[in-house]
């Protein structure tokens, strides 16, 4: 009996030499690192979701072929709080404006028109002072383009071009 102790115990030792001896070469190699440094984890940045603020004045302007556009955005705006005197929709002279559009004047109405454009249903947001003359409030105002990418009746390929 005390010969298969000796064995077992052998055995055992050749393991652990033969194991040992895996794990330092991997460590020379450098395929094992005993002490790896901590990676900084990147936090993710806050998407700006806006504030719908109902002190604006809207502009609509339907730069599309399609009829009743804006009258549509007109609803959805008055049904979210706006007063019907504070939100105007008319036809815009362009036809062909590629994207639905968001503009403000200053820095301070983008979170106005960031939550503006998410209530109608998504759009690009943009700072011009384009519009800041059509103000016939003399207020805060926003001003929404609405694009081809809204109309079914769209053609197929289209450049954008400034809804006047």
């Amino acid at each position: 009996m005390n010969g298969w102790v000796v064995l077992l115990w052998s055995f055992v030792a050749a393991l652990v030499l033969i194991i040992a001896g895996i794990f330092g070469s991997l460590v020379v190699m450098g395929r094992i690192t005993l002490f790896p440094e901590a990676v900084p984890s990147s936090t993710p940045t806050p998407v700006e979701t806006g504030v719908v603020d109902t002190a604006y004045s809207v502009m609509i302007l339907n730069a599309t072929p399609e009829e009743g556009l804006e009258a549509q955005i007109r609803a959805k705006l008055i049904d979210s709080g706006w007063t019907a005197d504070k939100v105007s929709a008319t036809e815009s002279a362009s036809k062909d404006f590629a994207t639905t559009t968001v503009y403000y004047v200053d820095d301070a109405d983008e979170l106005a028109a960031i939550g503006l454009a998410n209530l109608i249903g998504g759009a690009d947001v943009q700072k011009s002072d384009f519009y800041a003359s059509m103000n016939e409030t003399g207020g805060k105002q926003l001003t929404v383009v609405i694009g081809l990418d809204r109309s079914s009746s769209a053609p197929a390929t289209t450049e954008e071009t400034p809804a006047p």
